[in-house]
């Protein structure tokens, strides 16, 4: 038996707003779209699909409708880490350019190797300190 990370699904009002920004942070692509549910997938993982074993092909993000809003922390969340050939910072401002915002969680301003932000919908995702691998 062989089971594999299909996706990550995050809850949202505008699913065609959150899937393409989140496309375009990550330099993704939408792969599906209706009105239930936006599919946002790596650009290489269709060719990569064909030649990788099922359980080893990575997960996608799947965006579907909510009527709730976000009351809390989220419980589960996205890392991102930068390359260590990648200016962070400059990272950082392109996604609050994109529109993400700053948010505090109660991480320790002296002591966290991460940035907490939030999308434009209120989900946090954290930016790690720049990783080589």
């Amino acid at each position: 038996m062989s089971l594999r990370w299909y996706s990550v699904v995050v809850d949202c009002h505008d699913i065609a707003s959150q899937a393409r920004w989140w496309a375009e942070v990550l330099d993704w692509q939408v792969f599906y779209e209706s009105d239930s549910e936006v599919v946002v997938i790596p650009g290489w993982a269709l060719d990569a699909a064909a030649s990788t074993p099922w359980e080893k092909v990575g997960p996608g993000l799947v965006f579907v409708p909510v009527e709730e809003s976000k009351s809390v922390k989220n419980r589960l969340h996205i890392d991102l880490a930068p390359h260590i050939s990648d200016d962070r910072e400059a990272e950082i401002q392109r996604l609050v350019n994109l529109g993400a915002s700053p948010v505090e969680v109660g991480q320790s301003a002296t002591d966290a190797t991460w940035t907490v932000l939030a999308d434009p919908e209120g989900n946090e995702f954290c930016v790690l300190s720049s990783r080589e691998q």
